[in-house]
């Protein structure tokens, strides 16, 4: 069976970043008048394009405020705040590449660019989309060495750059095929850039898309933040008291050879040395933790939604497409949702946000 609904056109019009079914003309014969009469490329075309300006406005400024306060601040070598800086770098890039292409060609309707620049906007679409994931999990990575082996985790930002250049390599890498599968073709009567694929092709690829940007980055992030949770609850039940005890040795002992000599950073670095965990780690964790369920809720809907439909078992009619409309906003709502959850845990960001506001008072 060709994917023909209005569904697949959706996957497709809304996020191009992933096709999610081939309308093509030669498929046009097998359309009923029923199927002939939904709208394809105009149905809630204002909102669609207002809602997406929206999402664009949060993303550029909330990812921008973080960038500006994270390069400006004392901090910025803190190696949580390196992770967030190249996250949010990438979720910018997610606005400006494929939330405002997506606006353009919402606007359009049709694809003027030809087929070079059809092929360079996917490449990077695909690219943007693929650097925002993997940089949530090389971050998990990171705060899964950081609780785990906090010993080993000292001073290692070499692994830190090595995670984050992984992110971006895989991630060009694996926009690679879209340089070679998309072309400017004449669908449903607008030229379109289109990956032109029969059915076994569709289910094969979308399913590839949604192992390699969601499935299986979402396994690795949950199976870090299991293995978090679980050693952050094993060593407060063991060494809550002992730490209270240490804490008020070490307190005395200070007070009567060193006054004011320890900063917070030797505290820190003995307190990972006892193996408690101090809690400026707790609480980048507990961040990220909410970062990974944001972009879990994101996600999901809309690889569920678009493996259900690529399978066949969602029917053709103008309703579902509104529904789909929504899971589709979904996506990018995650690069927007970010900053927010950044200024909540107080981050830089957050200060930042305080700071303007005390400039414009």
């Amino acid at each position: 069976m060709d994917c023909s609904t209005p569904e697949c056109l959706e996957g497709t019009i809304f996020i191009p970043v992933i096709p999610t079914g081939n309308i093509s003309n030669k498929s046009s014969s097998n359309i009923t008048m029923k199927e002939e009469e939904i709208e394809y490329y105009y149905f809630y075309k204002t909102e669609q394009i207002t809602f997406m300006w929206i999402i664009f406005a949060m993303i550029i400024v909330g990812n921008s405020s973080v960038l500006f306060r994270l390069l400006s601040s004392k901090n910025r070598k803190c190696r949580v705040n390196f992770f967030i800086m190249h996250l949010a770098l990438a979720d910018l890039s997610v606005g400006l590449i494929q939330v405002l292409t997506d606006i353009i060609w919402r606007m359009t309707v049709d694809f003027y660019g030809g087929k070079v620049v059809c092929k360079v906007v996917r490449y990077f679409q695909v690219l943007v989309t693929y650097s925002s994931t993997y940089m949530l999990v090389s971050l998990s990575i990171d705060r899964y060495d950081a609780i785990k082996h906090p010993m080993k985790f000292r001073g290692s930002w070499k692994r830190a750059k090595i995670l984050v250049l992984s992110a971006w390599g895989l991630s060009m890498l694996i926009a690679i095929p879209a340089i070679f599968l998309n072309e400017d073709l004449l669908i449903k009567g607008r030229i379109q850039c289109w990956i032109d694929l029969n059915s076994w092709q569709w289910k094969t690829y979308l399913t590839l898309v949604a192992l390699s940007l969601f499935f299986i980055p979402a396994l690795i992030i949950s199976t870090c933040y299991t293995v978090i949770v679980f050693t952050i609850w094993t060593k407060s039940k063991a060494m809550g008291y002992p730490q209270m005890q240490n804490r008020s040795v070490l307190s005395k002992s200070s007070t009567v050879k060193h006054k004011n000599s320890i900063d917070s950073d030797i505290d820190t670095r003995r307190s990972s040395s006892r193996g408690v965990i101090p809690n400026a780690k707790i609480k980048s964790v507990k961040m990220t933790l909410v970062i990974v369920f944001v972009f879990i809720l994101c996600w999901s809907p809309y690889f569920v939604y678009d493996l259900l439909q690529v399978y066949g078992f969602i029917p053709i009619n103008q309703t579902l497409i509104a529904i789909s409309t929504f899971i589709q906003a979904l996506a990018p709502l995650n690069s927007a949702a970010n900053p927010i959850i950044y200024c909540l845990f107080s981050t830089p960001s957050c200060n930042c946000i305080k700071e303007v506001k005390v400039g414009a008072t």
